[in-house]
């Protein structure tokens, strides 16, 4: 089963049933409910209504391009779960779906450096990069993050002298976290990340950064 996030149609396979839809649309609903915005939305159902009658679901894939969650924007999604457990309530529109316990998730996340950079520029994760400028560079105040090819370029102002610094790092995964390590002696800092959130993977590529992660998501 297939929902298209921009317009909320349905494209539901004769063989799924009333209540697999019913079950699609609520989940898109609440995920839309957890992001800022979300353009093109992509579920799979993983179960069959006898097992939706009984409160559980085998698990969801999704597939999601061009969404923001939490402020931080995200070319492309593709996540699986685990198991769910859910509670359906047809005569309540509003609140059809809930889930009732937490559940896992895994899966990769493609964000655009561009992207990346006027987020941290906002005033919700301004603290984040001028804390990369901190502690990769030794200076205040965030100027600007460019993802080149493989690479990547923080760029601060020096006050009050009119100059800018530029210095490159290479990124990957360690510890669950993201590694951003310095070119030029090889030290290294760990980026603070959500305990819910794991990261397996990660790396640099034509200007977008890849990871590969799971987390443990609270309804």
């Amino acid at each position: 089963m297939a929902i298209d996030g921009r317009n909320g149609m349905t494209d539901t396979p004769s063989t799924s049933g009333p209540l697999l839809q019913l079950l699609a649309n609520g989940l898109s609903l609440w995920i839309r409910s957890q992001c800022d915005e979300v353009g093109d939305l992509n579920l799979g159902l993983n179960g069959s209504a006898l097992q939706l009658l009984r409160g559980h679901l085998k698990g969801v894939t999704l597939d999601g391009r061009f969404v923001t969650f939490q402020g931080l924007p995200i070319q492309r999604a593709e996540l699986r779960s685990g198991p769910l457990d859910l509670n359906i309530k047809p005569s309540q529109p509003g609140q059809m779906l809930q889930l009732q316990n937490s559940f896992d998730i895994s899966g990769s996340v493609v964000m655009r450096g561009s992207d990346l950079n006027r987020a941290l520029l906002t005033q919700r994760w301004r603290w984040l990069g001028d804390w990369l400028a901190e502690q990769l560079m030794g200076l205040s105040t965030l100027g600007n993050l460019e993802i080149a090819n493989d690479t990547l370029v923080l760029t601060s102002p020096l006050v009050g002298q009119g100059e800018v610094v530029r210095k490159e790092f290479r990124l990957d995964a360690a510890e669950g976290t993201l590694r951003i390590t310095r070119f030029n002696d090889d030290s290294c800092v760990l980026l603070p990340m959500d305990p819910n959130i794991h990261i397996l993977e990660a790396h640099l590529k034509a200007g977008q950064l890849h990871l590969v992660g799971q987390a443990a998501v609270t309804p």
